[in-house]
């Protein structure tokens, strides 16, 4: 357990560093690849047209002609991106025909954003979950998504790659949990169950934890190094504050949304550690943080229903009454 306090921080930061995401990742991963996960397991597929975007829209000198050609490619994507403007920019006047219209409504970061949602949400949703409600899941995902922007915005780093980091933290626990569900199910019946727990039932269980898949298929995907490296380290917990290369990174950022009560880990834990957060850094506010979240949640207009918003979960986080969790893990079949 980390035991990070005014005392290891001293009200500071780390000195931001030049990072090498490259040798990083190739350390995060060395010698690991996807044939660590057992046949049985079905691993989601993302459409090349959402890594390819996703890929080309981090280049500054790309157009937008360039970025419609690879969304133009994917008629799904196509249709719920027009979908979604023609309902998210109702003050427009007329309606929004074309891909390149909709991507300049957007902007490149919205539009990245939008097409990593879509893209991730229905990859996942194409696996049915035994274990976990999908509605809530990524309910869950983008709330912890936006809190990551926010944080990365007091480290002063890169805050779309940590909103990117943070929604890709646990794309793959659905497709994970329901493969292997009677081992996962060990878990969930256990009485200890938190986030620190959870990851060191994986390690333990099977010899990885969902982290490290997630940033293996990542990296199969050729998705950004950086966003590699916050879905592989995402569970590094406060410690990652003090390391000297990603205490200032967009991987802390990810790493503290990790903290947020989600299905599988619903405790109070990961709350009482970011309340400690507070004693240690004056620029970090729990709550102020949660009800920006949830105003930017509502703004987004994304299609997912925020059903457990995050600032009532984290003004009730001391009261021993109080549930925290973010919807119930889907009853087995």
């Amino acid at each position: 357990m980390c035991r990070l306090g005014p005392a290891s921080m001293n009200h500071e930061l780390p000195d931001k560093q030049p990072v090498d995401w490259a040798a990083l990742r190739d350390e995060a991963l060395e010698g690991l690849t996807l044939s660590l996960i057992p046949p049985k397991v079905s691993l989601p597929t993302l459409p090349s047209a959402v890594t390819s975007f996703a890929k080309r829209s981090l280049d500054e000198t790309v157009s937008l002609r360039e970025l419609a050609e690879i969304l133009e490619t994917d008629a799904g994507l196509t249709l719920r991106l027009l979908k979604h403007v023609n309902s998210a920019f109702v003050a427009v006047q007329g309606k929004i025909k074309s891909v390149i219209q909709a991507l300049s409504l957007l902007g490149c970061v919205g539009s990245r954003r939008f097409v990593l949602v879509a893209g991730m949400e229905s990859a996942i949703r194409a696996h049915n979950s035994k274990l976990i409600n999908q509605n809530a899941f990524w309910s869950t995902n983008l709330q912890k998504a936006i809190f990551s922007r926010e944080i990365a915005l007091l480290l002063e780093t890169d805050a779309e790659i940590a909103f990117l980091g943070a929604l890709l933290q646990d794309y793959v626990l659905p497709v994970l949990t329901n493969d292997m569900f009677v081992e996962y199910s060990e878990f969930l019946e256990s009485s200890d169950v938190d986030t620190e727990t959870f990851t060191e039932f994986e390690r333990e269980r099977f010899g990885w934890d969902h982290g490290l898949v997630g940033a293996c298929i990542a990296y199969n995907w050729k998705l950004p190094d950086e966003l590699v490296c916050c879905i592989r380290h995402h569970h590094s917990g406060l410690r990652i504050l003090t390391d000297a290369t990603l205490g200032r990174s967009p991987v802390a950022a990810t790493a503290l949304s990790s903290l947020l009560p989600d299905q599988i880990s619903p405790g109070r834990q990961g709350l009482a550690l970011l309340r400690r957060l507070e004693e240690s850094w004056p620029a970090f506010r729990l709550e102020r943080l949660a009800e920006s979240v949830d105003q930017q949640y509502s703004q987004m207009s994304l299609g997912i229903h925020n059903a457990f918003p995050l600032l009532p979960r984290c003004e009730n986080q001391g009261n021993a009454d109080s549930d925290s969790s973010t919807g119930t893990v889907a009853s087995s079949p």
